[in-house]
């Protein structure tokens, strides 16, 4: 199981392998670094995704009290200088995307290109009518694994959140603290058009068809006010692009890629 040290906490990451280019890829909330197992087939051999768990989710363990902007950027950033060349090709899904390209306009060194899967440049209630799912209801855990899919059945991905119910001493229990997660939904939620504009490297724009996330005035905003940024919306789907779309998602990220790296070089 691959684990990394960084400022105390144990952070753990799966790794597609082979010899393609690396590619940083950053999960939403409630989510794992092996959300991404099916593009990361997907786009080998040419891509070799790496996706951290990110603190306060998945296998990743240790202290962390602070999870606001700042700290996951510094996360991702620290995950960067050690495991990836750079400056690297990053993707994220929604926290992972915000995470994204707030790292492309804070450490611009460390980030080549960036594609940004269905978030916007605001994500509190001034965009959305619910920033934050409330969560302080969920149960720990579960007697049975069905007890967990029963539950899980009224959510709009219930594969996803699934993938963080594992069995220890004998219960299925979740890998983050519904706690946790509301605490990281609303250092999430904010205006973030500074970043999204400050961040000068190629972007890449994937908004579902049906997002609850990113609505198409939005996403056609963010474009208009960052004029290197490609957008593409994929549908009908909704906010999990990569879980239910795969295919389309894959595609769109290889294209992209291929292009930045066969038409920028990469940054001083």
């Amino acid at each position: 199981m691959p684990m990394i040290a960084i400022d105390n906490r144990q952070v753990h990451y799966e790794d597609a392998g082979g010899d393609g280019t690396p590619v940083l890829a950053l999960h939403g909330v409630f989510g794992r670094g092996r959300t991404f197992a099916q593009v990361a087939r997907r786009l080998a051999p040419a891509y070799r995704v790496i996706a951290p768990d990110l603190r306060g989710h998945g296998l990743t363990t240790g202290p962390a009290d602070d999870f606001g902007r700042d700290a996951f950027v510094a996360d991702a950033a620290a995950f960067v200088e050690r495991l990836l060349p750079a400056p690297a090709l990053v993707m994220g899904h929604s926290l992972g995307g915000v995470t994204a390209y707030q790292l492309a306009a804070r450490r611009p060194e460390l980030v080549r290109a960036v594609v940004v899967e269905d978030v916007g440049a605001v994500t509190d209630e001034s965009a959305l009518d619910r920033p934050v799912l409330d969560v302080t209801s969920w149960p720990r855990h579960f007697a049975t694994r069905a007890d967990a899919v029963d539950f899980f059945a009224a959510t709009p991905a219930p594969d996803y959140f699934l993938e963080s119910v594992v069995e220890r001493t004998g219960r299925w229990q979740l890998l983050f603290d519904p706690d946790v997660m509301m605490a990281v939904q609303h250092g999430n939620a904010g205006d973030w058009w500074h970043d999204w504009l400050a961040a000068a490297q190629p972007i890449l724009l994937l908004r579902a068809a049906n997002s609850f996330l990113l609505s198409e005035p939005l996403a056609a905003e963010m474009v208009r006010r960052r004029p290197a940024t490609q957008l593409v919306t994929v549908g009908p789907t909704g906010h999990w692009i990569h879980r239910k779309d795969p295919n389309s998602l894959a595609a769109a990220v290889r294209v992209f890629f291929d292009r930045v790296l066969t038409s920028q070089p990469p940054a001083e």
